[in-house]
């Protein structure tokens, strides 16, 4: 009888790819969330993580842990809230690049996105805060409380709408008087002009909530016009909840993710995608190529030049976003405070991917982003104006 020789027994790597930022403590948190996530997992994978930009290890070096730990099936996620340009562009890049070089078969699954599980955490972080409140400052009604959601913010209005369907479902399912919703950054309203709107409206008490996975500069914007707005209102009470973090629900989020592409489970979201469809305002840029733009700036480092805002010529205590407003150039930079790319790290994707494993991205150059239409509005980056240093 002729022997006939086993294969090799599958082993499989998972591998978690986070953006990176010039704020070490983000980049600490997330590999807190990658240390935690096996036990997730079946205890017998691998799991390894990496950044897209700025922070080290890259994703590569990840990828490089789980070939040399024996991986021959590795299941990739990107570490992000929503379906943004990275998830589904600058990261498959990496991805589908070191597969081909290397010979390992990488997998690719979806983001987080609108999850139950995701607003279960994200009411988990207000609820504590208001507990907080409560026991220090006295009970408020519910119905006497506005809510105040600050999302990313990007040019791609159909990311933005996710933030507002996740303040819709928290308004709801928690019951608050009111709710407002803001960005951080490229839209409107930014965080300013939204609290300013809460505090006209009348409530007793204002919940700030950042729906953050990390810490990094873009919170510290977030609490600082939280503080500013709230000393110019004394008669509301402000309260500034945490951000998701590591929350069980939102790790258990990740490990489905990574599960379900097993079983095949990996498409992104793109009814709404402005690149794929004729969104409202947004009609030019129907077939525009989106190209990956992270490699020069790829393992620099949390502790780059100009991730400290003393160094900023433009904010004092906080970074204020105020650099979006340079050179006519309306994008600033994710968690990247005085760096001079101004490019938009919003939630927009290329319109040419593959909604399986292996997203197609668009070379490997700078280019340029199409310009905000809305780019003037008085609620959006131009409001920052006003906080400028006189000797800027």
């Amino acid at each position: 009888m002729t022997s006939h020789s086993h294969d090799t027994p599958e082993k499989i790597g998972v591998m978690l790819c986070g953006h990176g930022s010039r704020s070490e403590a983000a980049v600490a948190e997330f590999a807190v969330l990658a240390e935690k996530l096996p036990r997730y997992l079946p205890p017998e994978w691998e799991v390894d993580y990496g950044y897209l930009e700025f922070a080290n290890p890259v994703i590569r070096k990840g990828l490089d842990n789980l070939r040399e730990a024996g991986c021959t099936r590795i299941l990739a996620v990107p570490g992000m809230l929503f379906a943004a340009m990275h998830a589904k562009n600058d990261i498959p890049s990496v991805l589908n690049a070191y597969a081909a070089e290397h010979g390992v078969k990488v997998e690719y699954g979806r983001e987080l996105g609108v999850d139950p599980r995701m607003v279960r955490a994200a009411s988990a972080r207000i609820e504590a805060a208001i507990a907080e409140a409560d026991a220090a400052q006295g009970e408020v009604a519910r119905h006497d409380t506005c809510l105040v959601v600050i999302g990313r913010g990007a040019s791609d209005p159909d990311a933005n709408s996710n933030v507002s369907k996740i303040a819709r479902l928290l308004w709801e399912g928690m019951g608050f008087g009111w709710c407002e919703v803001g960005y951080s950054g490229v839209t409107f309203p930014l965080v300013e002009p939204a609290l300013e709107h809460a505090a006209r409206l009348g409530y007793k008490r204002v919940v700030v909530f950042p729906y953050f996975l990390f810490t990094g500069i873009l919170i510290d914007r977030i609490y600082g016009f939280a503080d500013m707005v709230a000393a110019a209102h004394p008669e509301t009470q402000w309260v500034k909840a945490g951000y998701l973090n590591d929350h069980p629900d939102v790790l258990a989020t990740f490990a489905e993710r990574v599960t379900e592409i097993l079983g095949g489970d990996t498409a992104m979201n793109c009814a709404m995608c402005k690149y794929r469809t004729q969104v409202l305002g947004f009609e030019a840029e129907v077939g525009m190529a989106q190209e990956s733009h992270h490699h020069h700036v790829e393992g620099q480092g949390a502790s780059a030049p100009g991730s400290n805002v003393a160094d900023c010529q433009l904010c004092d205590t906080f970074c204020t976003g105020a650099c979006r407003l340079d050179a006519g150039h309306q994008h600033h930079d994710h968690d990247g405070h005085g760096h001079h790319h101004h490019h938009d790290h919003g939630h927009s994707h290329g319109h040419d991917h593959d909604h399986e494993n292996g997203h197609h991205h668009h070379g490997h150059g700078h280019h340029h982003h199409p310009a905000y239409p809305h780019a003037d509005h008085p609620l959006g980056p131009e409001s920052v104006r006003k906080h400028l240093k006189d000797d800027a």
